[in-house]
């Protein structure tokens, strides 16, 4: 496996405790009933979401990196393809919390098209990794 890759994939892991740590904080908003959280269905949901996009994503991300090396992509394209694919799961949680960041944010600010970017992004690197499989 390419440094890069490597290297990436360590980048990932090291992620899995910061979302670990997230879990943790949403269990304790819950448990110690804080205000702005269970009283505020929109930041509840889309924290709740960004939670469980960041710990699906991840390991999507370090899946694909397995397929990425595997490719008939030149060297480039698989750059492209690795950056894409693992953009999405920095880009999409990220735009679930930082669009409801205040307790009383009823609705998203624009920071929810971080969401659609790291959708995006996301839809791009796959596209290229099937293709590059063929």
């Amino acid at each position: 496996m390419p440094p890069e890759t490597l290297s990436t994939a360590g980048v990932l892991l090291i992620t899995v405790p910061t979302i670990a740590f997230g879990g943790l904080m949403l269990l304790s908003h819950i448990m110690r009933n804080v205000p702005g959280y269970l009283d505020n269905p929109v930041r509840q949901n889309l924290w709740r979401a960004g939670h469980a996009h960041a710990g699906v994503l991840v390991l999507f991300a370090l899946v694909a990196l397995l397929y990425i090396d595997q490719t008939h992509l030149d060297e480039g394209l698989r750059r492209v393809a690795r950056l894409l694919i693992v953009s999405a799961p920095i880009l999409m949680p990220l735009g679930f919390f930082l669009s409801v960041v205040r307790p009383s944010d009823t609705k998203p600010n624009k920071l929810i098209w971080l969401t659609v970017l790291g959708g995006v992004f996301l839809a791009a690197g796959t596209l290229l990794l099937g293709i590059g499989l063929f």
